[in-house]
């Protein structure tokens, strides 16, 4: 029992890291299931970029709940998330990181599960990998979704390597 409020406490003060300090544009959303007398269903598309990686950014695809529960943000949200990284501009790396390193990590039920997007780096391909899952303590989720970002030239500036930018 000590053990369960222990990881709850745990999730609740990790879901106050860094990573989930950036907030996320709302793009748009688009409703899925009408409600009569509650919000509807919705799916919401966010826009973010890395915070670490300078010319990447991410848009991820989320299912709202409506509903009552949705209303007062107690409903468990289910894990189907879709996922898309791109280079927008010229790539600058402003600090080493390591590999599975989250890029932004937010709730998706009152307590016990969440959302996140980590990094990765595929040194061989020179590219930047992004993954987006939505994890339980207790039961975990196998959903996710996957990007890949090539770093590529953008006008005259070489970019970079990412391999060079891993910790260890």
């Amino acid at each position: 029992m000590f053990a369960r409020i222990a990881l709850a406490v745990a999730l609740i003060l990790g879901t106050a890291s860094g990573a989930a300090a950036q907030e996320p544009d709302l793009i748009f959303k688009k409703s899925t299931v009408w409600r009569a007398l509650t919000p509807d269903d919705k799916l919401a598309v966010y826009g973010l970029d890395d915070p670490l990686v300078e010319g990447v950014a991410c848009h991820y695809t989320t299912p709202e709940r409506g509903g009552i529960s949705g209303t007062f943000g107690v409903a468990e949200e289910v894990s189907d998330i879709s996922l898309a990284c791109r280079q927008v501009g010229p790539v600058r790396f402003k600090g080493k990181f390591g590999q599975g390193d989250v890029v932004f990590s937010e709730r998706r039920s009152l307590i016990f599960k969440k959302m996140q997007i980590v990094r990765g780096c595929d040194a061989k391909r020179n590219t930047l990998v992004y993954m987006v899952y939505s994890d339980r303590p207790i039961e975990g989720s196998p959903k996710n979704s996957t990007s890949t970002v090539p770093l590529m030239p953008w006008g005259t500036e070489v970019p970079p390597k990412c391999g060079e930018w891993l910790k260890g």
